[in-house]
């Protein structure tokens, strides 16, 4: 075990070297709290502030929380949880090999931690699909597109790049960009885990204190886009119902009111959007609006999770990805990260006559 792998522990060095130190996890757990505590913090971190923390003193210890991490990861109730966890896996490691990457390689001794960006490259098996083009590269078409897939912006589609001889022109700021969803893919591969009952029951405190600060999290922050078709089955039912002009009752009110408000819905569109209720009040409907998004409350009210759902009866025609989440917010997080760009149009955006 050494201080590059304790860095980087998705390096598949890494691996190699906890196996090799014969390494029992299911002992760790039950008798390393310095590892148990590094873990839930990268885990926990992950869900507060996107990335992992700082390092932990000891080399050993900061390797073994990664597989002890990815355990954790597994064992919460909640797939938001695991992506989260995997993209601030990424952002750390992003953050740590850029700043390598700026230092003089060629005054590195051959034990540092630091890494170089051909050796990242020979980590993903890139070295022959990327080359050097002057101060830029060159990057083929296939492994570009596995790893722009899920990024964001009109400059990553293959359209907007001059495409010659099978390979795409990337400045080295975007090369490092595709190498941290590489990293991404990776943590992320095979979570959730297969988790033996021997370690589960160990880490049972710890996976409800990580599920305890995943309930306590405003799920919405980050969200700031209403798609309806990408909505969960829940949600997509209320808003036509509201729609249709049916009379829903007042939990199912609350719940789609307080989701459309929690995705970023201003309080005069939330209004006009129960315009043809019967029986609508548009005053009465402000007050309500204003009152579940804060404005007139000191709360700012969180739309009901998936049991609270379940329990009214507003849970219906649940999906695959039902089962996976618990809260019709984290769904509709999933849905928008995993949509195509030429998907995630918000309907705010779309021309007048198109209805939500």
């Amino acid at each position: 075990m050494d201080a590059r792998h304790a860095r980087y522990p998705f390096l598949g060095g890494a691996y190699e070297a906890v196996e090799a130190a014969g390494v029992d996890l299911a002992d760790v757990v039950a008798t390393d709290r310095d590892v148990v505590e590094r873990a839930v913090e990268r885990v926990t971190r992950a869900l507060t502030d996107r990335e992992v923390g700082p390092m932990a003193r000891s080399t050993r210890v900061e390797l073994l929380s990664y597989p002890v991490a990815r355990v954790l990861a597994s064992l919460v109730d909640a797939d938001v949880a695991r992506r989260r966890y995997a993209s601030a896996e990424a952002a750390t490691a992003y953050e740590r090999f850029t700043t390598d990457f700026d230092d003089d390689a060629e005054m590195r001794s051959v034990g540092s931690a630091g890494l170089t960006r051909d050796a990242l490259l020979r980590e993903f098996g890139l070295s022959v699909a990327v080359r050097r083009d002057g101060e830029r590269y060159r990057m083929d078409v296939v492994p570009y597109l596995e790893y722009a897939a899920s990024l964001r912006g009109e400059e990553w589609r293959l359209a907007t790049r001059a495409l010659s001889d099978g390979t795409v022109p990337i400045g080295a700021d975007e090369l490092d960009r595709l190498l941290r969803q590489a990293v991404e893919e990776r943590v992320a591969d095979g979570l959730p885990l297969s988790v033996p009952d021997a370690i589960s029951s160990e880490l049972s405190r710890e996976v409800a204190t990580i599920e305890e600060t995943l309930a306590e999290l405003d799920f919405t922050r980050d969200i700031d886009t209403v798609v309806p078709e990408l909505f969960p089955p829940c949600m997509q039912h209320l808003l036509d119902g509201i729609q249709r002009g049916d009379h829903l009752p007042h939990h199912s009110r609350f719940a789609i009111t307080s989701f459309l408000a929690n995705i970023g819905l201003a309080t005069d569109e939330i209004v006009d959007l129960y315009a043809v209720n019967p029986g609508f009040g548009r005053e009465m409907t402000r007050y309500q609006a204003d009152h579940i998004r804060g404005d007139s409350s000191p709360t700012e009210y969180t739309a009901p999770s998936c049991a609270t759902m379940q329990a009214y009866g507003d849970c219906v025609n649940p999906d695959v990805l039902c089962d996976a989440v618990s809260h019709p917010l984290s769904y509709y997080e999933a849905k928008l990260e995993d949509a195509d760009e030429d998907e995630v149009t918000d309907w705010r955006e779309r021309d007048s006559d198109e209805d939500p």
